[in-house]
């Protein structure tokens, strides 16, 4: 069997989700109330991160904890319409070359995997008419049908993007060399390392270095 992995924010989806979900939160008729509680838990992360007392995964994971942690209290149906309505936004926008590499991927029968940082209700959204096979993010803790503050958010992000991957699938049965994955970050080298064709879609300048450097597929960055 022959996978296609592909990441989510700046691959399939041509920019960072995190500066749209700030914002929708902020304008939200019904949750706007929750931006300000929001940003009260981020600043000191933020702060800290930009005076290199914070690794970048460490402000990333306590960035979602923060936004997930806003929402306390709030029930699931309220959690994913809110996600919904932000996903539907974005679908309209999804990035054309990377859609046409997973129709070409399905076509000749691979295995189709997203997997993402980005809130798994959001992203389910976004793919339900995409020829995925396996979508994985970010999951939203519950209790008892409202959001679990209590729970840290599991942020899938680095190496835990390629360990979702191989405890969805038989790995016995994986033509990793045969296979594709499609990144953006330095922070995805995990996962396109693991393949035999490795593609880097609108690299980061760490990662255009290391693809130009071992000679990958680069898909240049979306034009507007």
């Amino acid at each position: 069997m022959r996978v296609a992995i592909f990441d989510f924010d700046r691959t399939l989806f041509p920019e960072e989700t995190f500066p749209l979900m700030m914002n929708h939160l902020k304008t939200h008729p019904m949750h706007h109330k929750k931006y300000h509680t929001f940003m009260r838990k981020i600043l000191p992360m933020y702060v800290a991160y930009k005076l290199k007392l914070l690794p970048e995964k460490k402000m990333r994971e306590g960035s979602m904890q923060s936004y997930i942690s806003a929402f306390k209290d709030t029930s699931r149906e309220d959690v994913n319409e809110f996600f919904a309505q932000l996903a539907n936004q974005m679908k309209k926008r999804l990035n054309h070359e990377v859609l046409d590499r997973l129709d070409w991927h399905q076509a000749r029968g691979d295995y189709t995997i997203l997997v993402s940082g980005a809130f798994q209700p959001m992203l389910e959204t976004i793919t339900r008419d995409l020829p995925f096979d396996l979508v994985v993010g970010t999951e939203v803790p519950y209790n008892e049908g409202s959001i679990d503050t209590n729970t840290p958010v599991q942020h899938i992000n680095g190496t835990r993007k390629m360990q979702q991957v191989k405890e969805h699938l038989d790995t016995s049965h994986v033509d990793w060399a045969g296979s594709y994955a499609y990144g953006d970050s330095y922070s995805d080298l995990d996962v396109l390392e693991t393949v035999g064709n490795p593609v880097a879609v609108q690299p980061e300048p760490r990662l255009a270095e290391v693809a130009a450097k071992q000679s990958w597929e680069i898909i240049s960055p979306v034009q507007t």
